[in-house]
């Protein structure tokens, strides 16, 4: 078994940092000094390392290439104002991760590996975690295949890598949403409860044909009749009717058991919301809004953290909010920032100290 003392690591001669400027950065286009690389081979992991952050030299019969063997999640890491640093709830990705791994017939990645080197690469890199409100270290664990071989069947070969990326907020704005009757996203026995890579293939003609409508970003529906609300874009979704949130439940395994989803909904009831996680349908969301009980609809995600959703349309019908007035989702973002930024009590010990 490897021991933590085994993951190499080698540092780049000079930091990235003097040139970028951390201030209103956008999501995802830059990256830290440093990446975690490690290899399965012959049934064990070897080849731990933390070192420069590089590209990959990969031959083109690569098997994830051909067959989608990737998996990949995501985290944050926030710093608080005396400077100490903290991971938003690593371990439920860990856990998700290898849900994924075992969905997907890939090696399971040991907790010493994507934990402690995770924890060693962000200590490297601690310089990287903006300070500025809304913006945070993006973690990105991901793993995928390598064997040489074309043929489809498990590979018996893989490589986890974890790189880092300083980013703003996902979102800016509030969300005008349509709801998808055509595409579908996952279906029951899929894999739509793993992060899979593929599944983010899948949803982009739905999204990009939704943005030529002028919306930005579908809700997906169920595959059998088209009704029950599943996740919003690449987010979960939660609707306030009257004093009840809502939160599609996770039983048909088509959506993604988010932690941020399980943290809103811990925040929810905090406020006295009665929080129920049931199938819900798209008719249930337009009576309820008809007859002006609808309060708020928005999604939650590591990316995105809440995102409020100003529009609402199925079919011809449009359902219109007036998300600055949206008490509840605002009330739950701004405890979730202040648990995040170590401003409040961190009462369900969801912060990993690096």
């Amino acid at each position: 078994m490897m021991t933590t003392a085994e993951i190499t690591i080698t540092k780049a001669e000079t930091s990235k940092l003097k040139d970028l400027n951390l201030e209103n950065i956008p999501f995802g286009k830059y990256f830290s000094d440093h990446m975690l690389e490690a290899d399965y081979e012959n049934g064990e992991w070897k080849n731990v390392e933390i070192k420069p952050y590089q590209p990959l030299l990969i031959a083109p019969s690569n098997a994830a290439w051909h067959y989608g063997q990737s998996i990949f999640e995501g985290i944050k890491a926030f710093k608080h104002e005396n400077g100490d640093a903290f991971i938003f709830r690593p371990h439920d990705n860990y856990k998700r991760f290898n849900i994924s791994a075992e969905r997907m017939q890939m090696p399971q990645v040991p907790e010493e590996i994507f934990m402690e080197g995770m924890r060693k690469l962000i200590e490297l890199d601690k310089s990287w975690i903006p300070s500025r409100k809304d913006h945070s270290l993006y973690i990105r664990p991901f793993m995928f295949a390598t064997d040489e071989v074309i043929g489809v069947r498990p590979s018996e070969k893989y490589k986890f890598m974890v790189i880092l990326s300083p980013t703003g907020p996902y979102y800016t704005a509030p969300m005008r949403i349509y709801v998808e009757e055509q595409y579908v996203r996952a279906v029951p026995g899929g894999v739509g409860y793993a992060k899979a890579a593929g599944n983010y293939a899948g949803a982009m003609k739905a999204t990009v044909e939704a943005k030529a409508k002028g919306y930005d970003q579908v809700l997906w529906t169920d595959a059998l009749h088209h009704k029950y609300l599943q996740e919003f874009g690449v987010m979960n979704g939660f609707v306030i009717i009257g004093n009840t949130a809502i939160t599609p439940d996770l039983n048909e395994g088509t959506i993604l058991a988010g932690v941020t989803r399980d943290s809103v909904m811990k925040l929810l009831a905090e406020q006295g919301l009665k929080v129920e996680e049931r199938a819900i349908s798209i008719d249930e969301v337009i009576d309820a809004y008809k007859a002006g009980n609808l309060k708020e609809v928005f999604g939650t995600g590591t990316a995105a953290t809440i995102s409020t959703i100003k529009e609402l349309r199925y079919k011809d019908f449009q359902m219109f909010f007036d998300t600055e007035n949206f008490a509840i989702s605002t009330e739950v973002k701004r405890r979730l920032t202040a648990i995040r930024e170590g401003k409040e009590a961190d009462d369900y010990e969801w912060l990993y100290r690096i």
